[in-house]
C-alpha cells in the first residue's frame, strides 16, 4: 500500500509541475473552449467540462500504459 501511495504522490507532483509549466507558456489550461463561465453580479460559476474531459483521457492513457502491481 505504501508503494502505491508514493507512486500516486509522484504522479500528482509531476502533473502539478506540468500544469505550472504550461501556465508559464500561456497555455489556457482551465480556459479551453467548452469550459463554461457564468457571471451574475458578484456570483461566478465555472464549469470546466473540456478541461475535465482532457484530463480524464490523459489519466486513462497513463494508467493503461503504467500498470500498478
Amino acid at each position: 500500500m505504501g508503494k502505491v501511495l508514493i507512486f500516486v504522490g509522484l504522479i500528482l507532483l509531476v502533473a502539478g509541475g506540468a500544469v505550472l509549466f504550461l501556465q508559464k507558456l500561456h497555455f489556457p489550461i482551465g480556459r479551453l473552449p467548452g469550459d463554461l463561465l457564468f457571471k451574475r453580479g458578484n456570483m461566478t460559476i465555472y464549469l470546466p467540462f473540456t478541461t475535465c474531459i482532457l484530463l480524464s483521457v490523459a489519466l486513462i492513457l497513463l494508467f493503461r500504459f503504467v500498470k500498478i502491481p
